[in-house]
């Protein structure tokens, strides 16, 4: 599924070509490349220096960029099973519901991440949700995605104003609207990172100006940006906010420099600030009891009980094998899961290498082997120290879950780019004979990013992952033919031997029964008349995944294959 990634093969020539130009050039034509490129430095930073203006002028770079992309980047179909999850909650919540009635027939919908009992909810946190159900209200669920993901970028600039010069934290915003928002899945998914981004930069930006001044406004948004991370990432933000909270206690308390007395941070700052929280566990709880029936126990918590037989941290075993009544949930859940980690030193050492695959292909690329040198200085800044601290919090977390995923580390989305711009700013100053050196190779690292977005774009390569763009483009195919057709319709999904488990059919809306097009699984005649029987004015179809194309047949009896490939 998907493309494979273009940077893996092309950039890192086209970062060698670069640094051979520039340095020709610098040391050629010193005085006129100098010229042309502080031509187009200042311009960039003049418009960094208004501080507000630049942060609203990324916001709307990025959805100009993205849409124009549209012939060439459509609009994603979803394809991974997480995906389909967070359609789910975000339909039930466009329908003005956190949870939907258990369905009479759910045997025959039961899916992947996706709870039937006590309620028919996705067992994530809300706060995804919460963006693609705004987008559905404006028309398609993505629309929250392009919304929220250009809404990381800005406040990504926005957050690293609070830490180092303006220009250098427009750049921080810039490469990461570059990395982030146009071929990857963040962007081109419906399961991306960009909320919890959100959510990390308003966090870090809001404490680096409380630092300096007690304001109620910056105290507001640390909550608010603490509350984005316990509603989207819960477990990565109680590593996140451990630096921030104990340097925050520091100076409530009043052990470190500030222009405020201990009075005014408690009243401007800790009041407001707690009063936020208080209000987000009280909704968090709330939440819990509409889904789980219990305000304590999450969603996800009851998903874990009743479906997971995987290991979810590195010091965890599988759990014995579980009952499931589909095949393709045992072939998932007791193939696929368990076997993913056993608890030895080869799959530590395999998860830890996947994790360092995947997070480079999303948050890096080869031309930044070029800062390395400078990176080693950048962290002992004592002016980004908390970055760096708050940095290997999120790191320790990532380290320890036995999943891959990159969007587990959004939070610390706006802390990587801080520190690239810092090894960046550290790379400049570096001079041979009086050449500059140090920012020819600077220049090529950024440019080396540009032009391989580019050539990624201009190919139709929606995510080097091969996780976000195309999604299942058949399914998709068929849900808009029946959609043009009159009347209802029940689509029976019968898998052939050799369909992959990952790529699941049988994902439904929030009112079922009033939805055009229904999904089920083919299961055993007697389930299968009870089907039939409650939905007895559809037309029933048949499709059968598992070949290059899948039609759309007459509903016909027949046997399901049990060999499943994963």
């Amino acid at each position: 599924m998907g493309f494979p990634a273009l940077s893996a093969t092309t950039e890192p020539g086209i970062s060698i070509i670069l640094v051979l130009v520039l340095l020709a050039l610098a040391f050629l034509l010193p005085k006129g490349s100098e010229r042309f490129f502080r031509v187009v430095e200042d311009i960039f930073c003049s418009l960094a220096e208004r501080k507000r203006l630049v942060v609203l002028v990324l916001f709307c770079i990025v959805v100009a960029v993205r849409l124009a992309l549209l012939p060439l980047l459509h609009v994603p179909n979803p394809g991974i099973h997480d995906e389909f999850s967070y359609l789910l909650m975000g339909d039930t919540f466009a329908h003005g519901r956190l949870a939907n009635p258990s369905h009479p027939m759910w045997p025959s919908f039961e899916t992947f991440h996706v709870l039937w009992l006590p309620t028919y909810a996705s067992k994530y946190p809300p706060a995804q949700g919460m963006v693609l159900a705004f987008g559905e209200l404006l028309g398609q669920p993505w629309i929250g995605v392009l919304l929220s993901v250009a809404a990381m970028c800005a406040a990504i600039v926005w957050a690293l104003q609070a830490w180092m010069p303006s220009r250098w934290a427009f750049l921080g915003g810039v490469l990461a609207a570059t990395k982030l928002a146009v071929v990857c899945y963040w962007m081109n998914s419906y399961w991306g990172g960009a909320v919890a981004a959100v959510g990390g930069a308003l966090a870090v930006g809001a404490l680096g100006r409380l630092l300096r001044q007690a304001k109620v406004g910056n105290a507001i948004v640390l909550a608010v940006g603490v509350a984005i991370l316990l509603n989207s990432r819960p477990y990565e933000a109680v590593f996140f906010c451990v630096p921030l909270a104990a340097v925050f206690f520091r100076w409530l308390i009043g052990r470190s420099k500030s222009a405020s007395t201990p009075g005014q941070r408690w009243r401007s700052v800790f009041l407001p600030a707690a009063a936020i929280l208080l209000g987000t566990f009280a909704w968090m709880a709330y939440y819990n009891w509409r889904v789980t029936g219990n305000p304590i126990v999450t969603p996800y918590a009851v998903s874990v009980r009743t479906y997971d037989g995987g290991a979810l941290f590195v010091w965890q075993e599988p759990k014995p094998p579980k009952y499931y009544d589909n095949l393709e949930l045992n072939a998932f859940y007791n193939g696929f899961q368990r076997s993913h980690y056993q608890r030895t030193w080869k799959d530590l050492q395999s998860v830890s290498l996947e994790k360092l695959a995947r997070c480079n292909v999303v948050f890096a690329w080869p031309a930044l082997l070029l800062i390395l040198p400078a990176l080693s200085f950048a962290v002992r800044d004592k002016r980004i120290r908390l970055l760096v601290w708050t940095l290997l919090a999120g790191l320790l977390g990532f380290s320890l879950a036995t999943w891959s995923n990159p969007h587990y580390l959004a939070p610390v989305t706006c802390l990587i780019f801080g520190l690239l711009v810092q090894g960046l700013r550290h790379l400049r100053t570096v001079s041979v004979r009086g050449r500059p050196i140090g920012v020819v190779v600077s220049r090529t690292v950024v440019l080396a990013l540009l032009l391989d977005v580019t050539l990624a774009a201009a190919n139709r390569v929606s995510d080097p992952l091969g996780w976000g763009g195309w999604g299942l483009s058949d399914r998709a195919d068929i849900q808009r033919i029946l959609l043009a057709k009159p009347g209802k319709h029940l689509v029976m999904v019968r898998y052939l031997g050799h369909h992959s488990i990952h790529e699941e059919w049988v994902y439904n809306g929030a009112d079922i029964d009033n939805s055009k097009v229904v999904w089920a699984r083919d299961l055993d005649p007697e389930q299968n008349a009870k089907l039939f029987a409650y939905f007895k004015e559809r037309t029933i179809w048949l499709v059968e995944p598992g070949e290059d194309s899948t039609p759309l047949l007459p509903y016909r009896e027949g046997a399901s294959q049990s060999t499943q490939e994963f």
